[in-house]
């Protein structure tokens, strides 16, 4: 194979991506710490532009990106690309959402452990050398209600490993969940508010779109148990968290896990510093088998894309 092009990659990737973009014949220029204004000044030269979640692609680089006809994104989510602005330049925009879907349902599941058994407080106070056994009665997860916004490749996979520890499943989706995967794990399908009030713990795993930003607020949560727990590993705008604070400083609800914020890295002390949060660097995709798929995955999305479009224009 001996295809033509430049490929730009702003972010950190797994070096098999780029042995694999370099091995079919593309001249790969690796820039993981690129700066808005180098890129601005360099995305002329590129055919092909690759990004993680650290670098945006706006409307302005898209401008400046005359020859490019591939945005591709190392991740799921889109948000950090104007999608819009791409469809405007004929750019296809594709992602590797597939590759992140085992580590970021074994993060949520690693966080449902850690809220239920309160591993995190026992953790530190037990280094600290107080031993406060006592203090530390959890709950199982067995026969809880886990409700599941978004029904997504990520989100049925997290009802599969829920339903191996005998959880109960309530899903919603405004889109159609399909049938054949609600009879396989046994799902209950309702509305939001009937899942607030009726899941003992929630995980969120929606994009971030106008419908979706603030999804979870001071409304949404006030249907929440004050026994339940809620979990993000989405796009941290999906909670308000001036909402989320309030709850959880006012014991409105038991507890929560966030992997993403509204803005990162997060500085709202307000939040940080609540003993019933726990929370992680936006870590749900790192995992070193879903690093390598993700570069994979990527990569022969590019070489694929790119082979189509020449035979197309040929």
């Amino acid at each position: 194979m001996n295809i033509k092009g430049k490929v730009i990659i702003c972010d950190t990737i797994d070096e098999i991506g780029i042995k694999s973009l370099k091995n079919a014949g593309l001249t790969v220029d690796y820039f993981p710490e690129i700066s808005a204004e180098d890129l601005l000044s360099k995305v002329s030269e590129y055919d092909v532009i690759v990004v993680r979640s650290r670098t945006k692609i706006t409307k302005e680089v898209i401008q400046n990106a005359k020859k490019a006809k591939i945005i591709a994104r190392v991740g799921v989510g889109l948000d950090n690309i104007d999608t819009q602005e791409a469809e405007k330049q004929n750019m296809d925009v594709i992602n590797a959402g597939e590759a992140s879907i085992t580590a970021v349902s074994e993060l949520v599941m690693g966080f449902m452990f850690s809220l239920c058994r309160n591993i995190p407080i026992a953790n530190y106070e037990t280094k600290k050398g107080n031993w406060i056994k006592k203090n530390l009665v959890g709950t199982e997860l067995k026969g809880k209600y886990l409700g599941i916004i978004g029904l997504g490749k990520i989100g049925r996979n997290v009802a599969r490993l829920a339903r191996g520890l005998r959880m109960n499943l309530i899903g919603y989706d405004i889109a159609p969940i399909e049938k054949n995967f609600v009879q396989e794990v046994s799902l209950i399908t309702t509305d939001l508010k009937t899942l607030m009030e009726s899941s003992d713990f929630i995980t969120c795993h929606v994009p971030l779109t106008e419908q979706t930003k603030h999804l979870i607020n001071k409304q949404t949560i006030s249907n929440m148990k004050s026994s339940a727990f809620i979990i993000n590993t989405s796009r941290g705008e999906i909670i308000e968290e001036k909402d989320l604070v309030e709850a959880l400083k006012n014991n409105k609800i038991a507890g929560a896990a966030l992997d993403v914020f509204e803005k990162e890295p997060p500085s709202n002390r307000e939040l940080l510093d609540l003993s019933n949060l726990i929370c992680s660097p936006h870590i749900g995709a790192q995992t070193k088998e879903g690093q390598e798929l993700a570069s994979t995955v990527i990569a022969e999305k590019i070489i694929q894309k790119i082979i189509t479009n020449e035979n197309t224009n040929a």
